[in-house]
């Protein structure tokens, strides 16, 4: 979104075959301005200093301001935005939280180094998803999934509870049960959540954020471009087989399928974005 635009899009439906029924879902358009995909937080309740930090934050995190550059002063900023400096100075402060902004009296704001971004924070790793588009951004996802998730299942075969294999099992059977891509996507998810609560380790628990919007950013555009859904669905149920029967290695292997099913996926869209790029044979 750009910064001076605070519309709302409009929506329009969209039908496409999901399981081989013809379904029709409400798709947010993208406005003619936006830069991408941004924080589900309503733009209606927010207050004037965290609207600010948001608008800055989304200029940051496209480039415009560079790691290391000398931010604007709160005067610049003020008008700007049509607010006050203490407005201003609030919005700094929600920055410097977020790992965005280093500030200093007398001296200014200054964009902190890209290493002390906290991506877990969701408006952050919004922000920087919208940045880096959608091809960057899924290879980056898949890689952290590579790397993470394999042990996230083996743990949970360890460590999980009847209650937490009950959530589990909730999600999987409303992945099944999905008529509407945003129901699959959202279950699916919810699947990806409970196997990591399921790990039972504190630490990975800020991982919840990642899941929750890279994944959901991942099979948004893998759940429509999937020929074998129903495979991938299968895999789920092998990694739930798993835990649930406490076979850890076999939850890790499973896992494995799923991620290069992913990749499979993923390879096949760009193979087919290429044969159509080609010009047709006489």
């Amino acid at each position: 979104m750009e910064v001076s635009s605070l519309a709302m899009p409009a929506s329009r439906d969209h039908k496409l075959s999901f399981f081989g029924v013809k379904i029709c879902m409400t798709i947010k358009a993208k406005h003619s301005g936006q830069r991408g995909r941004t924080s589900g937080t309503s733009r209606g309740v927010r207050n004037l200093h965290a609207e600010i930090a948001f608008k800055i934050g989304e200029r940051i995190c496209s480039g415009e301001f560079p790691s290391g550059s000398v931010l604007p002063n709160e005067a610049a900023w003020g008008k700007l935005f049509g607010a006050s400096r203490t407005a201003v100075r609030e919005g700094m402060k929600v920055l410097q939280a977020k790992g965005l902004v280093i500030s200093r009296p007398k001296i200014g704001s200054r964009v902190a180094p890209r290493e002390s971004w906290n991506l877990l924070d969701k408006d952050v790793f919004a922000w920087h998803g919208a940045a880096v588009g959608r091809k960057a951004f899924i290879a980056t996802t898949q890689e952290f999934r590579r790397h993470i998730e394999p042990g996230i299942a083996e743990l949970a075969a360890l460590k999980r509870t009847p209650a937490q294999l009950e959530a589990m099992a909730h999600a999987l059977s409303r992945m099944s049960e999905a008529e509407r891509l945003d129901n699959a996507i959202s279950s699916d998810v919810a699947f990806h959540r409970g196997l990591l609560a399921a790990a039972n380790n504190e630490l990975l628990n800020p991982f919840a954020v990642l899941i929750e919007q890279s994944l959901g950013s991942l099979f948004e555009f893998t759940t429509q471009v999937n020929p074998r859904y129903r495979q991938a669905i299968h895999l789920h149920e092998r990694i739930f087989k798993a835990v649930k029967e406490q076979d850890s290695e076999g939850a890790r292997k499973a896992m494995q399928a799923l991620i290069s099913d992913t990749d499979d996926v993923l390879s096949g869209e760009r193979a087919g974005q290429k044969s159509k790029s080609k010009p047709g044979r006489s």
